[in-house]
């Protein structure tokens, strides 16, 4: 029996084709290889094409079909995962009104400050666990303020993977785990906060029908399976955002259990089963996959937005004819602290860990006779690990301890030179899998098409494929301070 995963990600759609026995992937593949544009029609805005992903999505299955070695009438069952707190909005007849404003986009600031301020400080923190920011539904208040001939045709207000499971299905559903990840979300009456609903003076007819994670969310129809050559019927099985689906690839399922990932943002994501949040909503607290009101799963959520999309961004300006390997390979000769080169990576849109300021990305002590291109590919890992190591040091404040943190081999945890970063700067042991997204999407589908008898049995023959503990933080902590002075200039 075979399961189909399909992760819709920011710079490319991977999908994986896992044999549901042996919990692995036979085949995956990823459409575009080179890093989809993101569209900023001003400062600090961020949109993508809806129509974009799924035509992507039919490229990489397709690049799957053609090596031959599965029958796509095999798959049984779709997974999808998506990144995060985009909006996505159809009229009636499930047509686009509009791109998507995506997660780096920070035009609804102001909006969700605002929301802060009137709703009050303690309802949101004790109902929806955040500030509402420039999350889902305060890109919603965006368009219904600014494009109102927009607003007034909405249908129904989705999130990615909601597009692409419409796309299989013509079918619309949500979760609670989508909604409070669009901070739609009331934690303390586990219902859709009406307070926030009226604060914006949103329909909850916007709102599609809700249904858990691990369950049927349509199944395929007649048209999308003549596309894809997939069987009429199989469910889309599983539904859920980049980051609570990384966390289940990794089995992070219970409290105390942690997973990252430093793809085009970089993520810490812990579990909780209590109702947790920072007092400053710098880091944030969402609905895990296997949250119900009865047996809270909290996934506590650190965001730094320009991981990857730093290290791309400096591969294209000094490194289009090589390799990523070959970029990491030029930095590990460079000895730690990259000979005084300190780098921030912030240039990727208001960062929520620093109070949602926008301070950009920065280069400080460059020595135009000492620096050379390896020592800037050295700055750049040093300075998202060292960015990773603050925003830990948040969740640590708020009680999270991390004794292991899982990752995905893949990313920048693909380079060594970063790896040992992050371990020695964190302090903070790592264990790396070969899952990523698209397998814990197929394997999610699993789960809720009830291959699976429970979450746990989806990753029974799962084993770290790597260990790395913390052995050189005395060299890394004063450079990490260095850091953090520098940093701390533009922010206070």
């Amino acid at each position: 029996m075979l399961l189909l995963g399909i992760d819709i990600g920011t710079s490319s759609v991977k999908v994986a084709i896992v044999d549901s026995t042996s919990q692995r992937a036979i085949i995956t593949a990823q459409y575009p290889e080179e890093e989809s544009a993101i569209q900023a029609l001003q400062p600090g805005w961020a949109e993508q094409n809806p129509e974009m992903w799924w035509e992507h999505t039919q490229q990489a299955f397709g690049i799957c079909k053609m090596k031959g070695i599965f029958n796509p009438l095999d798959i049984s069952a779709i997974g999808i995962a998506y990144q995060m707190h985009g909006l996505v909005l159809v009229d009636q007849e499930q047509q686009l009104l509009r791109d998507s404003i995506i997660w780096c986009d920070s035009r609804a600031v102001t909006l969700g400050n605002v929301a802060f301020d009137e709703l009050g400080h303690d309802y949101c923190l004790s109902h929806l666990l955040n500030s509402p920011g420039n999350f889902t539904a305060s890109k919603l208040a965006w368009v219904k303020q600014n494009e109102p001939e927009v607003y007034a045709k909405i249908h129904k207000v989705m999130l990615p993977g909601d597009f692409i499971a419409m796309k299989l299905t013509s079918s619309i559903s949500t979760s609670i785990s989508a909604l409070s990840e669009g901070v739609f979300w009331d934690f303390k009456t586990d219902t859709l906060s009406a307070a926030l609903m009226n604060h914006y003076g949103f329909d909850p007819e916007l709102i599609p029908e809700i249904k858990p994670v691990f369950s049927e969310h349509g199944t395929v129809s007649i048209n999308a399976a003549q596309l894809l050559g997939l069987k009429v019927g199989i469910p889309v099985a599983y539904k859920a955002g980049d980051q609570p689906n990384n966390a289940l690839s990794l089995n992070v399922l219970e409290p105390g259990e942690i997973a990252a990932t430093a793809g085009t943002s970089g993520v810490i994501y812990g579990l909780s089963d209590q109702l947790a949040y920072d007092p400053q909503s710098r880091v944030n607290t969402f609905a895990h996959v296997n949250y119900t009101p009865e047996q809270k799963r909290l996934g506590i959520l650190l965001c730094i937005n320009g991981t990857g999309s730093m290290n791309r961004w400096t591969k294209n300006l000094l490194a289009s004819g090589i390799s990523y390997a070959d970029m990491n390979e030029s930095a590990k000769q460079v000895a730690v602290g990259a000979e005084g080169l300190r780098v921030l990576p912030f240039g990727n849109g208001a960062e929520r860990m620093l109070d949602n300021k926008l301070i950009g990305g920065h280069f400080q002590n460059i020595d135009f006779n000492l620096h050379n291109p390896a020592h800037i590919f050295r700055g750049v890992q040093e300075g998202i690990a060292f960015a990773f190591r603050y925003g830990l040091d948040i969740m640590r404040s708020n009680g999270l301890r991390p004794n292991v943190i899982r990752c995905g081999k893949a990313n920048l945890f693909l380079s060594e030179l970063f790896l040992e970063a992050f371990v020695n700067s964190t302090g903070a042991p790592v264990e790396l899998y070969e899952n990523d997204g698209s397998v814990g999407a197929a394997l999610g589908a699993g789960i809720g098409a009830k291959t699976y008898a429970h979450p746990a049995e989806a990753f029974s023959l799962i084993r770290p494929i790597q260990y790395m503990e913390p052995s050189l933080t005395a060299s890394y902590e004063p450079i990490y301070q260095d850091w953090l002075s520098e940093l701390n200039t533009k922010i206070t």
